[in-house]
């Protein structure tokens, strides 16, 4: 009899450890501060990516040059008849030049400050160069791109005043050729048009 008790009192103290080992598993499950990977943190993770590629703000439209592309200034149309390939091709009527690579495309376009007098349209060539001189106005000039002189002893030309001025040569009075530039312009000039180049002068 005595021992039927004792076997009674271990199987009640047995389920009530059971019991009180399960209860403690639930309130460790349902604790608030368990780490868990949560289902909606995972969906959170693939709303963003998909924000990134979806919204250009988010993903960047930079190309890592820190120029955006789009705010790229859009050149003059390079105008008709003006030949192929590299040339210069200057719009006496426009007071504007281009700067067209060997694929047909302007990879620089600028307006001018043209002489009294003006070349006859039509296609010629760098024929000279000075990194530096004098202006017909007395100006120091720099970056000057020679291409034709005329029957009269004109000579044309594209320079620029080392002032960075852009006078108006015809005021002068006198019968010159020169194309006046910017500085910067100039510079550009300069580097594109070696001896040779062809230049396209159109009305």
């Amino acid at each position: 009899m005595a021992r039927s008790s004792s076997g009674v009192i271990v199987a009640a103290l047995t389920a009530a450890a059971l019991a009180g080992v399960g209860f403690l598993a639930f309130q460790a499950e349902a604790a608030p501060d368990k780490p868990q990977a949560s289902h909606a943190s995972a969906q959170g993770g693939a709303k963003d990516e998909n924000k990134d590629k979806n919204d250009p703000a988010g993903a960047g439209t930079g190309d890592g040059s820190g120029k955006d592309s789009g705010a790229q200034a859009t050149l003059p149309e390079v105008p008709a008849g003006s030949g192929a390939g590299k040339r210069v091709v200057y719009a006496v009527g426009q007071k504007r030049v281009w700067l067209v690579g060997a694929d047909g495309k302007a990879t620089h376009s600028f307006e001018v400050a043209p002489s009294a007098v003006n070349p006859v349209p039509g296609p010629y060539a760098v024929t000279s160069r000075s990194a530096t001189g004098t202006g017909s106005d007395g100006k120091a000039i720099e970056h000057v791109v020679r291409f034709h002189t005329n029957p009269a002893g004109v000579v044309f030309g594209f320079s620029a005043a080392v002032d960075g001025s852009l006078p108006d040569p015809a005021a002068a009075g006198k019968k010159t050729g020169a194309v006046r530039e910017t500085p910067a312009d100039g510079r550009a000039m300069w580097d594109f048009a070696l001896n040779g180049t062809k230049v396209v002068v159109v009305a």
